[in-house]
């Protein structure tokens, strides 16, 4: 009698994105919350690579590397509208600016140096 009826060797049992995607979002809201520069940016990395790699591996996207450059563009926008609306929240502007300049980097690297590597997991 088999232990696990009806589960194939084939399919992975859990994946791990959901945990980072979970973490990222308070990380970032904290850092920009407090205005703690650092927390921001690295949790809105956590977060947006996160999402590139699950898009990437249900199959949405073909490399996380194009993903990756979209939610860096999506970021560049929000952080460029906070430092000119000039609110009072510059120093989370450019948070959110540098982790999309950061992730733009990364996308553009991954895609030159990377390409298309293999399907996903």
């Amino acid at each position: 009698m088999d232990e696990t009826p009806g589960l194939s060797d084939q399919y992975r049992m859990a994946s791990p994105w959901p945990l980072f995607v979970a973490l990222g979002i308070p990380i970032s809201e904290i850092g920009i919350l407090f205005d703690l520069f650092p927390v921001a940016v690295g949790g809105l990395l956590l977060f947006s690579g996160s999402v590139a790699g699950m898009s990437h591996e249900s199959g949405y996207a073909k490399t996380p590397w194009r993903a990756l450059v979209v939610l860096a563009a999506i970021l560049l926008v929000a952080g460029g509208a906070v430092v000119f609306a000039d609110v009072g929240l510059l120093t989370r502007g450019y948070a959110i600016a540098a982790a999309g300049a950061i992730l733009l980097v990364g996308g553009v690297v991954g895609e030159l140096v990377v390409g298309e590597g293999t399907e996903p997991y």
